[in-house]
């Protein structure tokens, strides 16, 4: 009975929300993220933690990516050209970690590009009978050029060298909007398997405590970490925004995943 109750709660909360206009649930889900960054920052007291998690998450993304093509032997729903998009921003960015920093997250960018050179070439030589090229239009150069050009244009300033800082201003930016051939892939096909929404929703996830990082920052400088001359002018701002963007654009995702998950279903379907 209890659990009966909690679904027909759940259906209500949703049914209320599908009622609401486009602005509402918009500022609804803006007030719910500011909420839990401020639960975030009273409670993660070392705020680098949560790069380390978004990472994580993000390679947990991809184990279950591999589940799903070692155990299932297809790769119906997955974007060809997402991967290979990540696979370029990790690669540089390794690049990048290995001459700047040598820590934990080049350990991490390295897992994580292997194991998405992997699931390329499983989708492009072992499972490519399973590949839908034709939902798969979202071509690569939409993503990488803008990324490029933004790049050099603005990039931080710092003791590096200059293709360095512009190499890692790249990272960002094609970051992120590296899903938007895998969220316009599942926008042609309309209804989404289990292990690919929750890949999804893993980036989701990653990419909201990064958000989270950077928004955290601003408050505790009073937005004077914004302006950080000595970094480049107008180089947080846009790595903010860059952020954003990507949680943005994933939010309307997780919000019918979670809405599914709680309803019970397993196959998600995106709204037309």
């Amino acid at each position: 009975m209890g659990k009966r109750r909690g679904v027909s709660a759940v259906n209500v909360v949703f049914g209320w929300l599908r009622q609401q206009s486009k602005m509402v649930k918009i500022a609804l889900g803006v007030i719910l993220s500011l909420i839990l960054v401020v639960f975030l920052r009273f409670t993660v007291k070392n705020h680098n933690h949560f790069f380390v998690a978004s990472e994580l998450i993000h390679a947990a993304g991809i184990i279950i990516l591999i589940y799903k093509l070692t155990r299932q032997k297809t790769c119906s729903g997955l974007s060809l050209k997402s991967q290979e998009v990540t696979a370029v921003f990790l690669a540089v960015r390794l690049i990048c970690s290995i001459n700047m920093e040598g820590d934990i997250h080049t350990v991490l960018d390295f897992a994580t590009l292997v194991s998405t050179l992997w699931v390329i070439y499983m989708i492009r030589f072992k499972l490519k009978a399973s590949y839908v090229k034709t939902l798969d239009n979202c071509h690569h150069y939409y993503v990488l050029v803008p990324s490029a050009i933004l790049a050099f244009i603005i990039h931080p300033s710092s003791r590096y060298t200059y293709i360095n800082r512009v190499m890692w201003a790249f990272c960002v930016y094609s970051e992120s909007v590296s899903v938007l051939p895998q969220l316009r892939l599942m926008q042609n096909a309309q209804i989404i398997e289990p292990f690919t929404a929750h890949y999804v929703f893993a980036l989701g996830v990653a990419r909201f405590l990064a958000c989270a990082h950077w928004l955290i920052q601003v408050f505790e400088t009073r937005g004077r970490y914004l302006w950080l001359i000595d970094a480049g002018y107008f180089w947080f701002p846009m790595a903010l925004l860059a952020e954003a963007v990507q949680t943005f654009i994933l939010a309307d995702f997780c919000y019918y995943y979670v809405k599914s998950a709680m309803e019970g279903q397993l196959v998600l379907k995106m709204p037309v």
